[in-house]
């Protein structure tokens, strides 16, 4: 069992390092560690192509989210595809895929915030944190979606909503029975999370934090 782990773990974590928001940002000519919250998140990407480029500045930070979302999938479903194709000659048993994917998800998260292509900066893994949940807990995550959505709607804050949201994830699990394992999972990717956003638990408190607010129309 230990050498599938180690596979699913090295295949996470290069997924997550995938650096999407540095390389879509630097498409348009700009360093992202250099502008905005120097974060190469999908809302950093968002807010400083968006100030330069407008709404198709904009579009490009969803794209980074997409695909941030999509490393975090890919690192937790990869190996059903490989047991589905193979499933005679490989030999993996339910309970080793299930850790596969939790050991490749909780890698990418890492991959993600300590990218070894960017010199080990990287986001805040909101984003590679909803692809690779959805592949593992899909209603959990559905339900921290509404409460990611409920808060930034309401208070405009995206750092706000994604503490909420990765707060949730654990309550989520557990109240939908989900497996030690998940549960664990979940528990541990709140925490990993809300440290990543210490910074921004400062500005909120002293008042500080930027809101995303609409600009009115010229």
């Amino acid at each position: 069992m230990l050498v599938p782990l180690l596979i699913a773990a090295v295949a996470g974590y290069l997924l997550g390092a995938l650096p999407f928001g540095y390389l879509v940002a630097r498409s348009k000519g700009i360093n992202i560690f250099e502008h905005g919250s120097k974060n190469p998140g999908a809302t950093n990407v968002r807010r400083v192509l968006g100030e330069k480029f407008g709404k198709s500045g904009k579009q490009f930070g969803n794209l980074v989210f997409f695909l941030d979302a999509l490393k975090g999938a890919a690192a937790g479903g990869w190996m059903l595809i490989v047991a589905a194709l193979a499933r005679d000659s490989i030999g993996w048993d339910e309970i080793t895929l299930v850790w596969m994917q939790v050991i490749g998800v909780a890698a990418s998260l890492v991959g993600h915030c300590f990218s070894c292509f960017t010199g080990f900066r990287g986001g805040k893994g909101v984003a590679t944190t909803v692809g690779g949940v959805l592949v593992l807990m899909p209603l959990a995550i559905a339900i921290a979606a509404a409460v990611w959505a409920v808060t930034f709607y309401t208070t405009r804050y995206v750092s706000l909503a994604s503490i909420l949201a990765a707060v949730a994830l654990p309550i989520c699990a557990f109240f939908l029975r989900g497996s030690p394992l998940l549960i664990t999972l979940s528990t541990a990717i709140a925490l990993f999370v809300v440290l990543r956003h210490r910074a921004n638990i400062g500005r909120l408190m002293n008042g500080t934090e930027n809101r995303f607010v609409k600009k009115p129309a010229p």
